[in-house]
């Protein structure tokens, strides 16, 4: 590459056969341009452990386009949050662009973003206006999740930001030496490390084939560790509770002190408050429970992922 700076574009690939071509086809075009602001490119996919045919088109990409595609293979399915860093990993450029492989993600912002680059941001999050593909559910619950984290994490989330995103060299090196959990939300670090951001606002296309692979399981799990990562408020409703128990049983108590006639009465009333107390203990020990979960995962010191293959990267390792 002639050019003196160098945009990388990071793209998770994970069962996308269908959407491959059209997506190589697109962004090359769209990176073709950016020689116009000063950059060459690299296209670094990330096969994400696919069942399908994606294996293949990607070799084939690599061995069309030598000077531009970069290919990293997983030896299993590790996870989008797994294969977005092991992108981050590898990439050589001055600027990193994220983004998915299923044209949801439009190519052609990636000028614009690069020209926020330019204007000094070193984080720049996309936020989506309008997301055709996601239904009603997916929709109220996303603004739920934001709304809820915002209100218990000390970082503010720029709402219905989306994992396209760009972050300059100094952030991807920030990224990779300290920021290695094994539970993450590479989103979420991105928008808390504390260098100059911006946004620019897009409205999310249609699908280019299939089905988001994001089951709501999975979304639950993914925003449920997101919670936990980055607040430690849910381990303190515990004393909210015991306070709150507390100020219910000497209630109770005076209740039940004025009211009393002879042989003891309220054996309902014994039983309701029961059940709730032992409702909230089983309620925070599950919180605890959540914690320690993850603590655990981080104990254990796997490796993020495990590369098994790669095509024109210079050097192969894990993470």
């Amino acid at each position: 590459m002639n050019l003196e700076k160098i945009c990388s574009v990071i793209v998770s690939v994970y069962n996308e056969e269908d959407s491959l071509e059209p997506f190589y086809q697109h962004c090359s075009q769209s990176c073709e341009k950016l020689q116009e602001l000063g950059y060459g490119y690299e296209i670094v996919f990330v096969n994400d452990g696919s069942q399908d045919k994606s294996a293949i088109l990607l070799e084939d990409f690599a061995e069309r386009d030598k000077e531009h595609v970069r290919v990293l293979s997983f030896s299993r399915n590790f996870g989008h949050e797994a294969a977005m860093t092991a992108g981050l990993d590898h990439a050589k450029g001055d600027f990193l662009v994220f983004m998915d492989a299923d044209l949801q993600h439009p190519p052609e912002l990636i000028s614009e973003m690069l020209k926020k680059s330019e204007e000094g941001y070193q984080v720049v999050s996309m936020v989506r206006t309008k997301n055709p593909s996601a239904g009603l559910v997916k929709n109220v619950t996303s603004a739920l999740f934001y709304w809820i984290l915002n209100h218990v994490s000390p970082v503010h989330f720029e709402e219905n930001a989306s994992d396209f995103f760009g972050i300059s060299k100094k952030v991807q090196e920030v990224l990779k030496k300290h920021y290695r959990e094994k539970v993450r939300y590479l989103r979420g670090f991105v928008q808390s490390v504390g260098f100059p951001k911006t946004s620019i606002r897009y409205e999310a296309a249609a699908r280019q084939a299939g089905q988001s692979h994001y089951s709501l399981s999975k979304l639950w799990r993914f925003s449920k560790n997101t919670l936990f990562t980055f607040s430690n408020l849910p381990l303190q409703l515990g004393i909210f509770a015991a306070i709150c128990s507390g100020g219910l049983g000497t209630v109770l108590l005076i209740y039940t002190l004025l009211t009393r006639k002879g042989a003891p009465s309220g054996y309902a009333t014994i039983v309701v408050v029961l059940c709730f107390m032992f409702a909230v203990l089983f309620f925070v020990i599950g919180i605890i429970g959540e914690y320690i979960a993850i603590l655990f995962e981080e104990l254990k010191d796997r490796p993020l992922y495990i590369l098994s293959d790669s095509k024109n990267i210079e050097e192969d390792s894990e993470s």
